[in-house]
């Protein structure tokens, strides 16, 4: 999905080097961010957020619902991320400069990565306003991956793994992207990540196993969760916000009264300092202007997207450099 934002709030990132934080328990809430454009949306921002500006390599969340809407985001460029767009309720057609046409369903995944540059549009399906319900979340790519060639892949399933329960029914964890408790997810991943969508049982209490060396957050998205570690029970964000538990960990318990749908984010704390605006990853300035320029410009790098002829321009640049921003988790 396409950012109409471009404002000066956390968009400019650096994500601390790759060092790891420790052990913390930080809550983190959503902000509702209205997208503008045709038939205008508001979607809840979990990141970036001042002071934690990537958690591993996810460096964006967005939830768009829950809500009865007609989405028409038109073709807007990409470059130096992957998109994962994890629908929740509804069906979204996708559409890019590689020729994919997809419509999107609940336990399926798109993944595009975008490599130097990419453009794609994204349609709820049929002419009135439907329920909708999902994720878009945004994987910063690597400096060996990031100059590459655009791909998108979609995936209609993928691998599962339960996690032992010490009261009720064990929890099953579908593995998006990356690698959680032995099980990895098809999907191409290029940095060490993990993305899974946790289903509680009512009246359970399960423990989920964290890698230490990674950081990790949790996202409430349905249900009740109770979140606790060796020392007690941690504070949880409303739904859509984060639960930061920086590095350090090997595992937190679950538990859930009436039955919860969680999203497990991690990785290996991302190494390099990033400079995001509007839809574009990059290292520096100079990248992002080359960027802006050249989607306005119809340069051949983003391509066409077919059955469009509206696009959406890049904004105005701001006067002033773009610099990262330091994260203070």
């Amino acid at each position: 999905m396409t950012r109409h934002d471009a404002g000066p709030v956390a968009e400019v990132l650096c994500p601390g080097a790759g060092r790891r934080p420790g052990p913390v328990a930080r809550v983190l809430e959503a902000r509702d961010v209205p997208l503008g454009g045709l038939r205008a949306m508001t979607v809840r921002r979990a990141l970036p957020q001042r002071g934690l500006t990537t958690i591993g390599a996810w460096c964006f969340l967005d939830r768009f619902g829950p809500q009865e809407a007609v989405m028409r985001v038109e073709p807007h460029p990409h470059i130096g991320l992957q998109t994962v767009t994890w629908p929740l309720a509804g069906e979204v057609r996708h559409r890019d400069s590689l020729g994919s046409d997809v419509v999107l369903r609940r336990g399926a995944l798109n993944l595009m990565t975008s490599g130097r540059g990419i453009a794609h549009s994204e349609y709820s399906v049929g002419d009135a306003p439907l329920p909708l319900d999902a994720l878009q979340l945004w994987v910063a790519l690597p400096e060996e991956a990031r100059h590459g060639a655009p791909s998108f892949e979609t995936h209609p399933s993928l691998p599962s793994v339960a996690l032992p329960a010490s009261r009720g029914d064990d929890a099953t964890a579908t593995v998006i992207l990356g690698t959680l408790a032995g099980t990895t997810s098809p999907a191409t991943a290029f940095t060490p990540i993990v993305g899974a969508e946790l289903a509680l049982a009512p009246r359970s209490t399960v423990t989920l196993p964290l890698d230490p060396a990674w950081e990790h957050g949790l996202v409430p998205l349905m249900g009740d969760v109770t979140v606790a570690d060796r020392a007690g029970t941690l504070e949880t964000p409303a739904a859509g916000g984060i639960l930061y538990l920086g590095t350090d960990r090997d595992a937190v318990a679950l538990s859930s009264r009436d039955g919860a749908t969680v999203m497990l984010l991690g990785g290996e704390p991302f190494p390099d300092d990033l400079v995001m605006w509007w839809n574009f990853v990059a290292r520096d300035h100079d990248e992002i202007v080359a960027a802006q320029r050249e989607w306005n410009a119809r340069d051949p790098r983003f391509g066409e997207v077919a059955g469009h002829t509206a696009r959406i321009p890049a904004p105005p640049l701001p006067h002033a450099r773009l610099r990262p921003r330091r994260r203070e988790a």
